[in-house]
């Protein structure tokens, strides 16, 4: 297979959109036919190894119904010590590469993930496609990716596997980081941050991939600052001076701060996580463009991705086998973790539903059946539009976020949104159940000098949460039979501010994983509640 230098330089324009985004013209039947082979192959490579026997819990399976059947549902606890300790000798395949995200308390201490020569030649392809994707406006376009990328360097570094995907990208074509990946790995987070734009002043760059609520802050910072701007350091870089001289002249023009779509015009931006729909439309304000969206795991790697119209999301069959738990089974497992829930394919599952969602990774990869605890919404089963007939999706929650009334089920989504909705200035926001009673308690942090009583901020956040829901003219969050007995309240916590700041400037020195620098949203450990918490606090009741 030639590389996607080679097709850029050789003007094979078609023949590089199959390569890397072909996957979107597959018709369902041909996406299952991929899978289901693709599957088999894996299957042989799992028998042959000492882990896969472990898993197969068996005899080789010769069909994929026979694999469906026989082989049990796995979480990370069914891999240990092997992965835990990176024993390469009971693995499939010798991997390339390992990378790890944080684990979970008591059980382990991190999560380790091989990732083998093939399935990372298929992911730096995959990374190619989106980043063509997120440029581009049609199928095809020539000048959607350059053969010489830069790119700000804003990820976690190896081994996250966010740093790996930067080095995976190389496989395709080179690319520029700024800072580069040398410099960058030895540097904090916000140091490599700072540098990555500063050198862009003079340099220029064409991508982002990272976090929303980055390309949000740097935004922001831009903004803030663009009226004590100090021209002297730059008088030895004129190409940072003259693209700066441009950004100030279109601000003063436009009659506003500076912004950073002032200083660039970037190709594209690629996000991940559930954040995405709350910056979209700040980002889009700053930077000048719409992020893609593309769904991402340590475990999965690429296994989603929004095309150009910024909708929903395609799933990417060459990387993973893809299961779907329904969430009524889902629920059926939470009162009963002896249960085995049943699963779907792709050409099973039903719009508007929710489902958790299970992989097996191909190309002798060494997770089989496993939950990555994420649950997921199918939108539609195809996007007429743009002829896309895989069944689209987009993330919907963590598959352990939800906070449970019985009758009432919140969902970190569906508080994000009520918060957003009030219109109240926030800085972030934590919540939980309290235990016993129907009472969602929520911790927040209020910004830009914004004051007011807490009672009047529990009471609109209630109040949208109610209606939520019936306002998009679906079923109501709070079933009838229980509303006129249950009086369902929000105790609102008032943080200080610099409360989130400070925890994470806390976690950041700890050593913490990037993606775990802030504190869940929902359901927080009694830990990270113990140091949001550490300052006096002012609390106020809405009930219904």
């Amino acid at each position: 297979m030639p590389k996607v230098i080679e097709l850029l330089q050789k003007r094979r324009n078609e023949e590089l959109w199959q390569m890397c985004c072909g996957f979107l013209n597959l018709s369902l039947e041909q996406f299952m036919t991929i899978q289901k082979r693709l599957l088999l192959e894996q299957i042989r490579l799992l028998s042959r190894s000492a882990l896969g026997k472990k898993l197969l819990n068996g005899p080789r399976p010769e069909t994929v119904e026979e694999f469906r059947r026989l082989v049990p549902l796995t979480t990370y606890v069914d891999y240990c010590p092997e992965l835990l300790e990176k024993r390469e000798d009971t693995l499939p395949v010798e991997p390339a590469l390992w990378v790890h995200t944080s684990g979970r308390s008591g059980e382990y201490p991190c999560k380790w993930v091989p990732i083998t020569p093939a399935y990372a030649h298929e992911m730096s392809v995959i990374m190619c496609g989106i980043g063509m994707l997120s440029s581009s406006r049609k199928w095809g376009e020539a000048a959607s990716f350059p053969q010489h990328p830069r790119i700000v360097y804003s990820v976690a570094p190896r081994p996250y596997v966010s740093g790996a995907m930067a080095s995976m990208l190389g496989q395709q074509t080179p690319v520029d980081y700024l800072p580069p990946v040398g410099i960058a790995e030895r540097l904090s987070f916000e140091g490599r941050v700072r540098l990555g734009f500063k050198q862009a002043l003079s340099q220029g760059f064409d991508y982002f991939f990272g976090l929303s609520m980055v390309l949000v802050t740097v935004g922001d910072r831009f903004s803030q600052s663009s009226k004590r701007v100090h021209i002297r350091p730059l008088l030895s870089q004129p190409r940072a001076l003259f693209r700066l001289t441009k950004g100030l002249a279109r601000s003063k023009l436009a009659r506003r701060s500076m912004l950073p779509r002032d200083l660039w015009s970037i190709k594209g931006i690629i996000s991940s996580g559930l954040d995405s729909w709350v910056y979209r439309d700040r980002i889009k304000e700053l930077w000048g463009r719409y992020p893609l969206d593309a769904y991402t795991s340590t475990e999965g790697g690429f296994i989603a991705t929004q095309a150009w119209d910024s909708e929903g999301m395609t799933f990417i069959p060459t990387l993973n086998f893809l299961e779907f738990i329904p969430e009524e089974e889902h629920f059926k497992w939470k009162l009963d973790h002896s249960y085995q829930p049943k699963t779907l394919l792709l050409d099973e599952v039903k719009a508007g539903e929710n489902y958790e969602i299970v992989i097996t990774n191909f190309h002798g990869g060494a997770l089989v059946r496993y939950r990555p605890g994420d649950m997921i919404k199918i939108t539609s089963l195809g996007n007429e539009r743009l002829g896309i007939d895989i069944p689209q999706m987009v993330f919907e929650r963590r598959a352990d976020d939800l906070i449970d009334f019985v009758f009432i089920r919140l969902t970190e989504k569906t508080i994000w949104r009520a918060i957003e909705n009030t219109g109240i200035p926030y800085e972030d926001w934590t919540a939980y159940k309290e235990p016993g009673k129907p009472v969602l308690k929520l911790l927040i942090e209020l910004k830009d000098g914004y004051r007011t009583d807490g009672a009047d901020v529990a009471a609109a956040i209630r109040e949208q949460i109610i209606i939520s829901d019936s306002d998009r003219g679906t079923e109501s969050l709070i079933r009838d039979d229980f509303a006129e007995m249950i009086n369902f309240k929000l105790k609102v916590t008032l943080l200080p501010t610099g409360t989130f700041v400070n925890y994470m400037s806390q976690r950041q020195a700890e050593g913490a994983d990037l993606a775990h620098l802030k504190p869940p949203h929902v359901n927080p450990p009694g830990e990270v509640l113990s140091l949001l918490l550490g300052r006096p606090e002012a609390e106020a009741v809405a009930v219904g």
